[in-house]
Parts: structure tokens; sequence; C-alpha cells
């Protein structure tokens, strides 16, 4: 093991091989208290010389058109993107005089805190439901608070899907969204990358799903670690990986979508390992049980979890802003308007 593949404080990291969006990605080593070494895939850029600030060379590299220079560069191959180091080497790097370097670097250091504070923030408000949900209800695994308790399948309906024939070009050219675990990647199911037509659900096995479902990924490779969960703000039809669990008038959907969120980790035990695949069975889903509180309670929260959605969504657009304003600065520092 050579010198050259230890990490060294100040190093860049640089992302040489993944999907075209991350090729390039960069961070910054502030300090090491241990030894580290290079990983498969990523390069460390150095400033060779002293008059070349490192975080000036990070902050360079991080910028949108390097960052998108990067990307160019890079050689698609079957999967992911290659960033040829000896064609990166050759890029043309400014540098103004150290004094201003260090100038910019200060400028740019405070803004970047700005951006950490908020996403420090936007982490305490991820765990905010969470934190409702044991506040109102407690912990599902102990209930210490009694709540009145049933078994999944007494207080839902549950759908399964399937996919229409790909034979027949007209079934996949309608309006109806059709969720596959691809799109199950957020908490609210607005539309789908997949649509198909009416007569595709009539000739085929798929359900037509009303408007506030709990939809739940139980056959992908995902379920080695995550649940995938997503409320459906619109009716959509479904494929054969995904349950669809419609509460019955006396269950909230967006409680019992939270609730179920808090037993992922139990549910996940109950995942049956496949070579391939993991299935999570559906009649095991049906025997859960699950907290129900009175409906007013359920709908309480409700309430309280669209307000900070509502707050979750306000932090985006300000966390949106806050990095529209630093890739603002990068451009105007290296573009000697700072």
């Amino acid at each position: 093991r050579g010198d050259n593949q230890l990490v060294r404080e100040g190093d860049i990291l640089i992302s040489t091989a993944n999907s075209n969006n991350l090729v390039g990605k960069c961070c910054y080593v502030p300090r090491l208290s241990y030894l580290a070494t290079l990983g498969g895939f990523i390069a460390a850029a150095r400033a060779k010389s002293p008059q070349l600030h490192p975080r000036f060379l990070y902050y360079w590299l991080s910028s949108l058109p390097i960052q998108k220079r990067l990307r160019g560069l890079a050689r698609q191959t079957t999967n992911i993107s290659n960033l040829p180091l000896t064609d990166v080497a050759k890029e043309p790097v400014p540098v103004p005089r150290l004094p201003e370097q260090a100038r910019l670097v200060k400028l740019l250091d405070e803004a970047d805190e700005l951006r950490k504070l908020r996403a420090q923030a936007d982490q305490r408000t991820g765990v905010l439901i969470s934190a409702i949900f044991y506040e109102m209800f407690g912990d599902p695994a102990t209930n210490r608070l009694k709540q009145p308790v049933n078994q999944l399948e007494r207080i839902c309906k549950v759908m399964g899907g399937g996919t229409p024939s790909k034979k027949v070009p007209s079934y996949w050219n309608g309006k109806i969204p059709w969720v596959s675990p691809k799109d199950m990647s957020g908490e609210e199911i607005h539309s789908s990358e997949d649509h198909i037509s009416e007569d595709a659900v009539k000739q085929s096995s798929t359900n037509l799903i009303p408007a506030g479902a709990v939809l739940i990924v139980t056959r992908s490779g995902i379920l080695k670690h995550t649940l995938p969960i997503a409320i459906n703000s619109v009716p959509v039809t479904i494929n054969q990986d995904i349950k669809a669990f419609i509460p019955n008038a006396d269950c909230d959907t967006v409680f019992l979508a939270a609730h179920l969120r808090m037993m992922a980790p139990t549910i996940l035990n109950m995942v049956r390992v496949g070579a391939t695949v993991q299935n999570l069975e559906t009649e095991a889903l049906k025997q859960l049980k699950v907290l129900c509180p009175p409906l007013s309670k359920q709908r309480e929260f409700a309430s309280r979890v669209r307000e900070a959605r509502l707050m979750q969504s306000n932090q985006a657009d300000s966390h949106k802003r806050l990095d529209d304003l630093f890739q603002s600065m990068l451009h105007r520092a290296f573009n000697g308007e700072l």
C-alpha cells in the first residue's frame, strides 16, 4: 500500500464511477483521526502547490459548471459512467493570489455553514412525526398506553395488482397511473412512471385502487433493508409486487401509514429471503396487530402530521433557495465578481 493510497487532510475525494448524476461528486477531508485508504472508484485531488488553497480547489470542483464538465468527461458503460482521471487532470484551474483565495474561501465557508444548519434543522423535522406518534400513542411495540389493538385485515380491505400484457401497446397508452416499486420512493404517490388504459384494467389482474389507500411493497430486493410505504393521493393501479390496504371508516389513512412505518423493523423481520428477491407474505401482513385508538385521536394526529409536512415543504423551499444562493456565490467567486 503506497502513500498515494492513503487519504490525507485537505484531500478532495471524487467519485470516478457511478450513475451519471453522481459521477464527479466530491467531498472535502478537513481532518483525520485514523488512517484511511481510498476505496474503489474514488480518487483524491490534492493541491500540489502551496499557492493553491485546498478548500478553494474543493469549491471550484463543486461548482455547477465544473460538475457538469466532469459529467461530460465521463465515459458511459452498460450501467455506470466512468470518469477518466487523465482528462480530469488536464482541466485548467483558476489560481488567484493566495490572500484572494483565502478571502473567497472564508465567504464560501460562511455560506456553506448556513446550508449545514439548514440540513440539521431538516433532519430534526424529519423525526418530528415519529415523536408526535410516540407522544400521542406510545411505542407500538410495548403499547404501554393500553391502546385498543386489532389485526390489520380487520380494519382494512386488502387489494393486489398485476401487469397488463406488454404485447398490447394500447394497454400502455392511457392516463391511469400504474405504480410499481420504482415509484415508491416518497411518502405520497401523485403519479407514476407508467400509465395504463381503462381496457388494461378490465383485461388484466390489476385493480383500480381508490385514493387514500396505504401502498406497501411486498416483493423486492429493497426489502433487505427498507420497507417502502406510501399513500396514493389519486386513484392508481399497482403491479403484483405491491399490496394496497384500504382503511375502513374507523381508521385514518395518515395514521395507519405512519403507524406501519413505525413498525417497519418488525415487519422487515417477517420478510422471506429468496435467491434473488425478498417476499413479504400478504397473509402475515394481514395478521399484523396494530393500534386502534379512537378515530378522533387518529384525525388529530393526521392534522399534526399535515402541519409537520407543511413545515417540511417550507424548509425544502428554503433549502433550495440556500443551495441556489450558494451556487450563485460559487459562480461569482470564480468569475472575479465576489
